[in-house]
């Protein structure tokens, strides 16, 4: 991650299971992020994480180390009560994928050359139109579907290489698409990366959002389940309660950590130690 990122990771966060997570407004994350795809060095990848992706970092220590270095953004309710409990304040704004990137990419007034990745040839070339409509001065390139060889790559970046993108969007489910980006992703085939998930079954009209009033409500992920309940009932039946037993825990021997050593409070390193161990 370059220099100004890594800036406003360090003075705009708040820390939820050691893990950074940008307390940014949501007007102030749209000029964020719209000037860090205007910087001509470096590279920047932008995750957003709900309460299934944090428990995946308690348990898989590459993700943790990756998304470390990443920029983070909260996604969902999980997020808000972790953040209340362990802060004493919700984030200032759910700044979820599906919503964030379509505003994002209306923000931007300059032309970018976009690129996506993932899912069904079907589903992100049916993505990448309704971008199209939806942004036309910019330029969307459907660079491959997620149905390729992860591990060797070869063709995929290849053409990476040869489309001389500004943006990358990329949406193959969590950790795979933060791992494989940090494996495969150099700054020369974008300056700007985004791991979105299943963004782009919900821009293909593949996957239905929830009706406006239910994510006002804060229950899209209540609606999900219902659309879903053979994938998704473990994620929340049982994730939403190990994630709040686990936010719960860690408040209380962050307070226990701080009392007993607080030369040491403010280290990101010792407390992801005692943290992962009691895990």
């Amino acid at each position: 991650m370059n220099l100004i990122a890594n800036f406003a990771v360090l003075a705009s966060r708040r820390t939820i299971f050691d893990l950074p997570v940008c307390d940014l407004g949501w007007d102030d994350a749209l000029v964020f992020i719209n000037e860090l795809a205007s910087i001509p060095v470096g590279q920047t990848v932008v995750c957003f994480v709900n309460a299934h992706n944090m428990l995946t970092t308690l348990r898989d220590d590459e993700y943790y180390r990756i998304m470390s270095h990443n920029l983070v953004l909260p996604d969902g309710i999980g997020l808000n009560i972790a953040s209340q409990i362990a802060h004493g304040a919700p984030f200032p704004a759910n700044l979820n994928g599906t919503d964030f990137v379509p505003a994002f990419l209306t923000f931007m007034e300059a032309p970018r050359r976009i690129g996506l990745i993932g899912g069904t040839r079907s589903v992100v070339e049916a993505a990448a139109e309704n971008f199209r409509k939806h942004t036309p001065w910019h330029e969307f390139v459907v660079v491959s579907d997620g149905y390729f060889d992860k591990a060797e790559p070869t063709d995929v970046i290849e053409e990476l290489e040869r489309q001389k993108l500004d943006i990358l969007i990329v949406g193959m489910g969590t950790p795979l698409q933060e791992k494989w980006v940090h494996d495969h992703i150099r700054a020369d085939h974008a300056r700007l990366v985004l791991t979105v998930g299943a963004l782009f079954d919900f821009v293909s009209g593949a996957v239905p959002r929830a009706p406006k009033t239910v994510r006002m409500m804060r229950l899209e992920w209540a609606y999900r389940l219902l659309q879903e309940p053979t994938r998704l009932w473990r994620r929340y039946i049982i994730g939403i309660p190990v994630f709040l037993f686990h936010v719960l825990r860690y408040r209380f021997r962050r307070r226990e950590r701080i009392l007993s050593h607080p030369e040491e409070h403010g280290s990101a390193l010792q407390p992801r130690s005692e943290h992962k161990k009691a895990s």
